[in-house]
């Protein structure tokens, strides 16, 4: 029976697979990077949220925030950055969103005090006119 492969193997392609070969099992074993930048900005949108108003007027988002930090310092201490930095993110969407939702309230309740102030006063121009 006849080689159908016409092609031998040369040494230098074996070296170049051996190195691409190990390159790849290199960058799969490589381990995360502590996620520090997004860490120090989710404790500050945290902090930032965590005041009186955010707390009376979005306390579930702000407790989910907290919650959510107080699990991505953890998994930083035991090392596990992605899960640290997915807990992070969240912290901070959470705690924009409870500071979002504290604005919200805050401004609608500004509003109706208006509504009532200006209902008020056209009940005293009508009872004055009468």
């Amino acid at each position: 029976m006849k080689n159908i492969c016409r092609f031998k193997s040369h040494p230098m392609m074996h070296t170049t697979g051996t190195i691409v070969a190990a390159a790849i099992f290199m960058a799969g074993c490589a381990s995360p990077v502590p996620p520090l930048e997004q860490m120090a900005v989710s404790r500050a949108a945290v902090g930032s949220a965590n005041n009186a108003e955010d707390n009376e007027f979005a306390p579930l988002q702000l407790k989910s925030a907290m919650e959510k930090m107080a699990g991505a310092e953890r998994a930083m201490t035991d090392k596990n950055y992605v899960l640290a930095r997915q807990l992070a993110e969240q912290a901070q969407v959470d705690a924009q969103l409870a500071t979002a939702t504290a604005r919200s309230a805050k401004a609608q309740k500004a509003a109706d005090a208006i509504q009532e102030d200006s209902r008020v006063l056209r009940t005293e121009i009508d009872r004055k006119t009468k």
